[in-house]
């Protein structure tokens, strides 16, 4: 089975910037990305790409979240910026989608 290893989460102020990075530990096919969970919510998609290779956000990150890949590399990256108090969350990698499989998770807060 596939593992996720992410990186890149952190402490920053509103209006700043993260990248978060995913490595797979083989290339895979199905779709690849990030979701998130916020405390007492439940986990929602944030960015990802689909098997086609086309992406799919979240209207909330819309124009300030960024999802790219490394293909050769097996690695995903989600640039955020403009960052609010309300992306603050724990961001998990996701290949497979909700059925398949997740990284441990890597915590970004915003503070206001």
């Amino acid at each position: 089975q596939v593992q996720l290893v992410e990186s890149g989460g952190g402490l920053v102020q509103a209006g700043g910037s993260l990248r978060l990075s995913c490595t797979a530990s083989r290339i895979s096919v199905g779709t690849m990305g990030w979701y998130r969970q916020a405390p007492g919510k439940q986990r929602e998609l944030v960015a990802t790409f689909t098997i086609a290779g086309t992406t799919n956000y979240a209207d909330s990150v819309k124009g300030r979240f960024t999802i790219s890949r490394d293909i050769p590399k097996s690695t995903v990256y989600l640039q955020m910026n403009s960052l609010k108090p309300e992306d603050t969350a724990v961001y998990y990698c996701n290949t497979g989608g909700t059925r398949g499989t997740w990284g441990q998770g890597t915590q970004v807060t915003v503070s206001s």
